[in-house]
């Protein structure tokens, strides 16, 4: 009888097929007069295993829900659950924790100037502290991203597409269990474009990873679950793709 009563006391727990679970999420910058109001009651679900892409016109917030997700941003108001950890209230160390089992693929590539594309990649295996094996790992994803020839090649020495394909190899070498990312085929043809999916989906189907990707790139939306639709700061719809294409 003790252990009922004592568990009522508990929070609920979350459900174990949530990556992300959000709650009336509001964030604003600044504050007093120039304080701008970017997201507005914000509620969502992310299943393990589920491509999401988020869309909307730029300066919808999109950028920073991803922020927010990610553990780069400070949650004011709301709640914001990754993984099974509260992000609201957390120590830094712990955000940092977090943050280990999340892949981020942002526009500006991020990458060290000064090491190789495999170095790039090595330098994401380190942080989680896998040190075993990690220029084999870093080795195989640029591979399996078309960069097997360019592992040696410092940035300077790649392209646009191909320091993009870099930042996404090195996001991914950890089989994150989230990957959080930017316009990652911005950059990209449309066949690099589909070889990131293609592995995006892939650790997703392997691993129960969930993905969570802003885009406007309209050749890739068919690879999502479903499209949510961002309009000033508010989710405007949430549908799949084939709705989606209807709609639009």
């Amino acid at each position: 009888m003790m252990m009922a009563a004592h568990s009522a006391l508990m929070p609920a727990p979350i459900d174990q097929q949530l990556a992300i679970k959000i709650e009336h999420l509001n964030f604003h910058f600044g504050e007093g007069e120039l304080k701008k109001q970017v997201l507005y009651d914000i509620s969502l679900d992310l299943p393990k295993g589920q491509i999401v892409i988020l869309t909307g016109p730029s300066g919808s917030g999109k950028t920073t829900l991803l922020t927010l997700i990610g553990a780069l941003r400070t949650l004011q108001a709301g709640s914001l659950n990754v993984l099974g950890n509260e992000l609201v209230g957390l120590s830094n160390r712990e955000l940092i924790r977090v943050r280990r089992n999340i892949g981020f693929i942002f526009q500006a590539h991020n990458l060290f100037e000064s090491l190789t594309a495999s170095q790039n990649v090595e330098m994401s295996v380190e942080l989680t502290e896998r040190f075993e094996g990690k220029q084999q790992q870093a080795a195989a994803m640029l591979a399996k991203l078309g960069l097997g020839d360019r592992i040696h090649y410092k940035p300077k020495a790649l392209s646009g597409g191909q320091k993009q394909r870099v930042a996404i190899a090195r996001a991914m070498v950890n089989q994150p269990q989230i990957i959080l990312a930017d316009e990652p085929t911005a950059a990209l043809d449309k066949a690099s474009g589909r070889d990131v999916v293609n592995l995006m989906r892939q650790l997703c189907t392997e691993r129960g990873a969930t993905v969570l990707m802003v885009t406007h790139d309209n050749r890739i939306l068919d690879v999502a679950d479903r499209i949510i639709n961002l309009v000033d700061g508010r989710l405007e719809s949430d549908t799949n793709p084939e709705q989606y294409h209807h709609s639009h």
